[in-house]
């Protein structure tokens, strides 16, 4: 059945604390403009997007207007009561004065209050409710809806606008564990499917529950990115670099957060536990030099393979799954013909080629486009010197139909006066907004427990689902036979063990271990020497460091020089320093864009520096632990074959001949998992089965002749060190 014409099949469950209830016959409705009469839209009966046409046929431009905005809103304290949980001033104007009704919820929601202000599960909950009293006593009672950036995943560098700590969240791998689980758990049940889908629906589940449970029914993300460019710092968000195997994962992913299509293509209802907005489109992946285009050095999106379509796959697949919203990136395509179709260079949500002929032409997209944020001030590549009025007219014409991290309706309501933009497209956009509320149920019943928040968020059910889901992300890539015939992995039973790097020497000692601690120093500064241990165990990684004081107009005189060339764009001319391309040295803003580079990544001319031995080296990365200790752990302990190395692949980092890491015994990768989980795989109570969503370069050299638009690294001479798919098991032969 069209979903035009579809209904409820019973009296939905009514919650209203600022508006009348309305009765006809045994039926009850909310009366949410106040009028004492039962309006279309108030009347659950009917379709969503005929009530949401009657709504916005009794709006005002600037209460439109206020629909096409999203920013920040975090949970608050009250100075003078104390009170947690609490509606903000700011946040009150947002609602009131420039009628926003989507907010973005950064607060990391903890076991219990922080004193940084952040607040615990009920007081989440609480904030959220507070805000849809407030939402539901405007004039026409719109509800609230609040998004987040992904928050259930162990990440030790998570940074605002990217993603946010998990706190009490349950926390499971990143997303390329998810990946590597359930490449590994098709491989262990024999099935034909590339993945086992069955793991994606088990994190869904839960992250679904605890999101729902707080108030959060939307998600910037998840990201359908390819991970073909292991240069580009946002890779730990991507799942893996196979289009086939992340479209698989991005469509249960929709639904099973959102729910299942009807025949009309409508996923979403008041059973959905979060909507999703799906990023970044058209696929952020090739990134040129991986550089992130968060920053203006790294605008630009290249194709060298030939691969557009490729990164279109996962896209496709969320749309014919119903998914709700999709966002473009920032990113500007240099040199890209499709299908015949040469676009021009400029930010993709600035784009009509790419957002109203591509997405909504020729891939079927019918829900909203929602911008990136700060596109309209901060990171309009291509269109750099418009003004931000004619930044925003250009996003809205070219099919944009919500702006992230912008507050200001009148710029909008000034655009239509002025004839920039016409009143039709914002009564579109209005609509295309207000139909998702509809069909999740939020203006009947938009409140949550606060109670049943503090029983499901981190619940211990949720726990040993994220655990066994960490033991199955683990991926052997080698384990050493020594000439008895046993192999490094798994530890002997009993045997005595050195540690380096993040772990807690209690919890390895619980599994029956004779533990010496050598992360604990002596006061003079020295660790106990390996010497005598049975086996060495380092968990390490890399991390960027030391780039909050990078400065573009500092840059621009003293760095390296960017070798990008990209015709007609400043800054970009194969000569240029890093830093010139920036607004605050090429456009003469008064101030500069990429300043701290506060979104993460290294210094960009480190950018290819992801050998350990070159990251150990560097400026702007931090090997943890400092290589040296683990070559000199791995020198005191006589064997290096007796050395157990889990690396945390944050991005697809190179163990590197010259690193010496490759001699270890055993090398397990890692995507974000606690320390039990990880012993559990090391001590043979479970054995490994994940396998890699992404192949690993032996050298630099590869990495930099890479296409940054194609998987693996066969078009380069040194090719892969362990490619996409491979891990071993303790029943495997090891080398």
């Amino acid at each position: 059945m069209d979903e035009t014409f579809r209904k409820p099949t019973a009296q939905p469950v009514l919650a209203a604390r600022a508006k009348p209830l309305l009765t006809e016959g045994t039926l009850t409705f909310k009366d949410l403009n106040g009028n004492g009469k039962l309006d279309p839209y108030e009347d659950w009966r009917l379709p969503a997007a005929v009530r949401a046409a009657d709504l916005v046929s009794q709006m005002t431009l600037a209460e439109k207007a206020g629909l096409m905005l999203i920013d920040t809103m975090n949970a608050a304290v009250d100075e003078a009561t104390g009170e947690r949980g609490v509606v903000p001033a700011a946040g009150i104007a947002l609602l009131q004065e420039q009628h926003m009704r989507r907010f973005i919820f950064r607060s990391v929601v903890g076991d219990a209050a922080g004193a940084d202000g952040s607040p615990s599960h009920s007081e989440a909950a609480k904030f959220t409710n507070s805000v849809q009293e407030v939402s539901e006593a405007g004039r026409l009672g719109i509800p609230s809806l609040f998004a987040s950036n992904a928050r259930n995943h162990i990440d030790p560098d998570v940074r605002v606008g990217i993603n946010e700590a998990s706190g009490a969240m349950t926390a499971f791998p990143k997303e390329a564990g998810l990946a590597a689980a359930a490449l590994g758990a098709a491989a262990k049940r024999g099935l034909t499917a590339l993945g086992d889908m069955s793991v994606i629906e088990d994190f869904a589940d839960v992250m679904g529950r605890e999101w729902a449970a707080i108030g959060v029914r939307s998600m910037y993300g998840y990201m359908a990115d390819l991970c073909t460019e292991p240069r580009w710092n946002r890779t730990h968000e991507t799942f893996t670099e196979n289009a086939d195997l992340c479209a698989e994962i991005i469509s249960t992913l929709v639904r099973a957060l959102q729910g299942v299509p009807d025949s009309s293509g409508t996923s979403l209802s008041p059973t959905t536990a979060v909507a999703l907005t799906l990023k970044h489109f058209p696929g952020g992946g090739p990134q040129e030099l991986g550089l992130d285009p968060h920053y203006s050095f790294g605008k630009t999106q290249v194709y060298p393979g030939g691969a557009f379509g490729e990164h279109l796959k996962p896209f496709q697949a969320a749309i014919d799954a119903g998914v709700a919203a999709i966002m473009p990136y920032y990113g500007m395509p240099i040199g890209l013909e499709h299908d015949g179709i040469r676009y021009d260079p400029v930010g993709m949500a600035f784009s009509s080629q790419i957002v109203t002929d591509l997405l909504r032409g020729r891939l079927g997209f019918r829900g909203y486009v929602n911008s990136d944020t700060g596109i309209v001030t901060d990171r309009a590549w291509g269109l750099e010197a418009a003004t931000v009025s004619e930044r925003v007219a250009a996003a809205i014409n070219s099919g944009t139909d919500i702006l992230s991290g912008f507050s200001d309706a009148r710029v909008v309501t000034d655009l239509v006066e002025a004839g920039l933009v016409s009143e039709e497209r914002v009564t579109r956009a209005a609509e295309r907004l207000l139909t998702p509320m509809f069909q999740l149920g939020l203006f009947e019943n938009p409140y949550v427990d606060p109670d049943a928040a503090d029983r499901i968020v981190g619940s211990a059910h949720n726990a040993q689902t994220a655990r066994e889901i960490q033991r199955q992300s683990l991926v052997l890539l080698q384990n050493h036979r020594h000439p008895d015939g046993t192999t490094a992995l798994p530890l002997k039973p009993r045997s005595r063990v050195y540690l380096l790097g993040e772990f807690d020497a209690d919890v390895v000692a619980g599994y029956g271990f004779d533990v010496v601690d050598g992360n604990l120093c002596d006061a003079d500064g020295s660790r106990p020497s390996a010497e005598g241990s049975d086996y060495v165990i380092v968990s390490m990684t890399a991390k960027t460091v030391a780039t909050s004081t990078y400065d573009s107009r500092v840059a621009a005189e003293e760095a390296p020089i960017n070798p990008i060339v990209a015709d007609g764009i400043a800054g970009l001319d194969g000569s240029s320093r890093f830093g010139a391309t920036d607004a605050g040295v090429a456009f003469g803003a008064d101030t500069c864009t990429d300043n701290g580079l506060r979104f993460g990544g290294s210094l960009p001319w480190e950018a290819s520096l992801l050998d350990f031995t070159g990251m150990s080296g560097s400026q702007s990365w931090q090997v943890t632990p400092p290589l040296d200790q683990i070559q000199q752990a791995m020198t005191e302990v006589g064997d290096a074959r007796r050395v157990i190395l889990h690396v945390y692949f944050r991005q697809p980092f190179v163990l590197d001949e010259a690193s010496g890491l490759r001699d270890a015994g055993a090398i397990i990768a890692g995507f974000g998992i606690e320390e039990a989980a990880l012993m559990d795989v090391l001590s043979g109570r479970f054995a490994p089965q994940g396998r890699m969503p992404f192949a690993l370069a032996g050298t630099r050299t590869a990495v930099e002749e890479q296409f940054s638009d194609l998987p693996g690294y066969d078009e380069t001479a040194d090719g892969a060190l362990f490619p996409f798919g491979h891990g071993l098991g303790y029943d495997v032969p090891p080398s």
